[in-house]
């Protein structure tokens, strides 16, 4: 049998652990139904994260455009200065200007490589493209503007508008060089301007296939007139399993792990302080009520203000029962799989710790900044356990506390039934689609 070769584009900063477990759970479900004769390669913007994850890659690269925004946060790093200093400005905006150097030289690599010369840029990104059987936009939300539950400013509109031109630049690229696209389940939209719906638009009718996650997502799609075939599943995070023998909490049930987080640039520093403060209180009247231990889970530490180990902190400092809490910060996607799997309620305003936890039965609390998050728990019908970032306030938490608590086991049952409906949707849904793409592709080459 021939070895196929897949390339697999848009993979995030892998500092982020729902990133993580998407990149693992697609590299592993591609194997499980194409059988392990895959070599595949990388584009990355975080190349030393996902070396570290192990996986069977052999070769991670960079992407062909980078996001000024994440080339920013590595000189950052790099030099020592915080995302509010002017330094920080500069290089995201010397990177928003390179993008379009990027794109001329990618274009006349392209040409070189046609006419049987050598790419002069990025050479061995679009080499690997050239050569591989089909390109693989990775699950996440690579099509979007904005979050729908969060206010649009000049940030955001920049960051997301140089995001897609990215994504939608390496979607070209691969087609240029004859290769299908298939974007695994990704969340697509919110749309607020025309640039983000053209984007959009011009990406996703360059994929041959498109896996959405969502039910929001799907109309999204079909509002923009997409042609290419569309397939309705879920997240492939609930196909993740961890690797990691259960590792000890150290705390006595009952446990209730909290995954909290704000948005830079998002929130009025009013806004902050109520969120911080309604979760210390709801926390802090939880022991009262129920004699539980709280441990915090931050999901994506990027060591930067406000970070969700920050936020952690923030709550933990203005909580009476101090002794009742604890924070652990965990480096790996399985050891966060582990402990998230051992709580007796999850309270999480990220997506992916909510998905890790639903996936081992655990009843969520979900604190929605996004339709990603709505559509989601609507989808397993756990309206009742979600609450909009913008409503947040000591009694709506608590609220929701005293309600999943009261209703864990029935959450538990009703996750049991339908998260392994869902699993085996995103399998038949990829199998599908993975099937007919080399359908297709052995018809072009039989002709």
């Amino acid at each position: 049998m021939v070895a196929l070769k897949v390339h697999i584009i848009h993979v995030g900063n892998m500092s982020n652990k729902g990133t993580q477990a998407l990149l693992k759970s697609d590299v592993s479900v591609i194997r499980e139904i194409l059988g392990e004769v895959i070599f595949f390669s990388v584009s990355t913007t975080d190349i030393q994260g996902v070396k570290r994850l192990s996986l069977p890659v052999e070769k991670v690269l960079p992407p062909i455009m980078d996001i000024p925004y994440e080339k920013a946060d590595k000189s950052a790093r790099k030099f020592s200065f915080d995302r509010e200093h002017l330094r920080y400005k500069v290089f995201a905006l010397a990177s928003l200007f390179y993008m379009f150097v990027q794109a001329v030289f990618s274009v006349i690599s392209i040409v070189f490589i046609k006419v049987g010369l050598h790419a002069f840029y990025r050479a061995e990104v679009i080499k690997r493209v050239k050569n591989c059987d089909f390109v693989v936009s990775c699950s996440d939300e690579n099509f979007k503007e904005s979050a729908s539950l969060l206010p649009l400013n000049p940030y955001w509109v920049i960051t997301w508008w140089s995001m897609l031109v990215a994504r939608t630049w390496e979607i070209l690229i691969a087609r240029s060089l004859g290769k299908p696209v298939i974007m695994f389940p990704n969340s697509v939209g919110p749309f607020r301007t025309w640039v983000g719906k053209f984007l959009s638009r011009l990406s996703l009718n360059s994929c041959n296939y498109i896996l959405i996650r969502e039910p929001v997502s799907y109309s999204t799609v079909n509002g923009l007139k997409v042609r290419s075939h569309k397939i309705l599943t879920s997240d492939t995070a609930l196909l993740f399993r961890s690797t990691k023998d259960v590792i000890s909490n150290n705390s006595s049930h009952p446990i209730i792990g909290v995954s909290p987080g704000i948005y830079r640039n998002s929130l009025s520093k009013k806004e902050v302080r109520n969120y911080i403060l309604a979760h210390a209180k709801a926390l802090d009247m939880g022991i009262e009520r129920y004699g539980i231990n709280v441990v915090f889970l931050p999901h994506y530490v990027t060591g930067f203000r406000y970070d969700d180990l920050e936020v952690c902190e923030l709550i933990v400092q203005e909580m009476k029962y101090k002794e009742r809490v604890r924070i652990v910060n965990m480096k790996t996607v399985e050891e966060f799989k582990s402990f998230s799997d051992q709580m007796d309620m999850i309270i999480s305003s990220k997506m992916h710790p909510a998905i890790l936890a639903v996936s081992g039965y655990v009843p969520v609390i979900c604190i929605a900044y996004d339709h990603k998050q709505t559509s989601f728990f609507d989808h397993l019908d756990m309206n009742d356990c979600v609450i909009s970032i913008r409503d947040i306030s000591y009694e709506a938490l608590l609220s929701k506390i005293d309600y999943v608590w009261a209703m864990r086991g029935k959450i538990q049952d009703l996750l049991m039934e339908r998260v392994p409906i869902l699993q085996r949707d995103i399998r038949m849904a990829i199998k599908y689609a993975l099937a007919s793409l080399l359908s297709d592709l052995e018809a072009r080459r039989g002709e």
